[in-house]
């Protein structure tokens, strides 16, 4: 038997694509306001003995500066910028699921990860990011003054 992820939002994220074709006609300016804040992002987190790796889906991405990635207080945020290069006009487009616009996504880490040495690699739609993990025991007792 096949296991199939859940996922609760996909019924929310069509209603958003019916209503953002819906009132694009009426409102332009809506779809670019609520396409910012809606980039979904698929992104798997996995750590190995020496590193924690996460890989992300983010086709579209054109040059390095459409995407930032930073790492503060163990949480990874990637966030960035997809620009649409259609030459296809308003009135001729029948229907639109690309995404296009910001999108941001912040992700807590399993392990503490050492800022220096990170790489990023970017091919075919796929972000892959490599970040060290920190050597020797975070874990530290804290003695208790009695008086």
């Amino acid at each position: 038997m096949a296991l199939i992820p859940y996922e609760p939002f996909r019924r929310l994220e069509n209603m958003r694509r019916e209503l953002d074709r819906f009132f694009t006609n009426d409102f332009p300016d809506f779809r670019t306001a609520f396409s910012q804040h809606t980039g979904n992002m698929n992104v798997d987190v996995y750590e190995t003995e020496n590193e924690v790796v996460a890989t992300c889906d983010i086709p579209g991405l054109e040059k390095k500066e459409d995407v930032n990635i930073d790492i503060e207080n163990n949480v990874l945020s990637i966030s960035g910028t997809i620009n649409k290069v259609s030459e296809v006009k308003e009135e001729q487009m029948h229907r639109q699921e690309r995404f296009y616009g910001r999108f941001h996504r912040s992700i807590s880490l399993p392990s503490n990860v050492s800022s220096e040495g990170i790489q990023a690699k970017y091919k075919n739609g796929v972000l892959e990011i490599h970040m060290p993990k920190v050597q020797g025991d975070t874990k530290r007792r804290i003695d208790v003054q009695f008086h």
